[in-house]
């Protein structure tokens, strides 16, 4: 099972979104964490990615048997756009606990950094130059040809787990460090993003495994 999610983890790294997961840390008080009632929060201002976001986990989630609660359907729409104090987040996390929450799943983009890549073996001269003139010709192109160089952005983005059990220590369970490099379709990188997170959760054994049909089962043996 290891060597198939480290297989799919590959593959998000290489598809056209590229996501990678750069670190991630584990509370070491906890060995394995069961969810039952997760809200699941998207930072951001763009309502049609937080909305994609949220529901494409919250039916992850339900596919593993676990509760979850989009942001957007329990809180406004404002509310990852406005401050909020430091008693308002407490008194959400008294609401939460009372209607039955024990986690939360915060993803939000912590920075954002611009590149540039040059191109190599750009135009086939060798990579030895032993005249003057050749050796500038070569590199002329950075400053005069647009195509010589790649400019892309990376996003860094931060999800985090926490505990908001009542009868535990409210903490942090997990945290993940996630690059978005140069992300071309929302849908594509949201739905990289989501399958990212869930392989990581799986394997730090905060939430269970997806749970397949019955009948899906007897198809796959057959």
């Amino acid at each position: 099972m290891k060597y198939v999610k480290i297989i799919i983890l590959c593959l998000l790294m290489v598809s056209c979104s590229s996501v990678e997961l750069v670190d991630n840390w584990k509370n070491p008080d906890i060995d394995t964490y069961i969810p039952n009632k997760v809200l699941l929060i998207g930072m951001t201002s763009n309502y049609d990615a937080r909305k994609q976001f949220e529901k494409q986990l919250q039916e992850e989630f339900t596919s593993r048997g676990i509760e979850s609660v989009m942001s957007l359907n329990l809180l406004k729409s404002s509310f990852t756009s406005e401050k909020k104090t430091k008693e308002e987040l407490k008194s959400l996390e008294s609401n939460l606990i009372d209607n039955g929450f024990d986690t939360i799943l915060l993803t939000k983009v912590i920075g954002v950094e611009d590149k540039i890549e040059y191109k190599k073996n750009y135009d086939g001269y060798d990579s030895t130059y032993r005249k003057f003139k050749e050796d500038y010709l070569k590199y002329q192109d950075v400053f005069y040809n647009p195509d010589y160089y790649e400019e892309y952005t990376i996003y860094h983005t931060e999800t985090s787990m926490y505990c908001i059990c009542s009868t535990k220590n409210r903490d942090l369970l997990w945290k993940g460090y996630i690059d978005i490099m140069d992300p071309q379709s929302i849908h594509e990188t949201i739905n990289d993003y989501v399958q990212l997170i869930l392989i990581v959760l799986e394997e730090q054994q905060l939430i269970t495994p997806k749970i397949f049909k019955e009948e899906n089962t007897i198809e796959a043996i057959q």
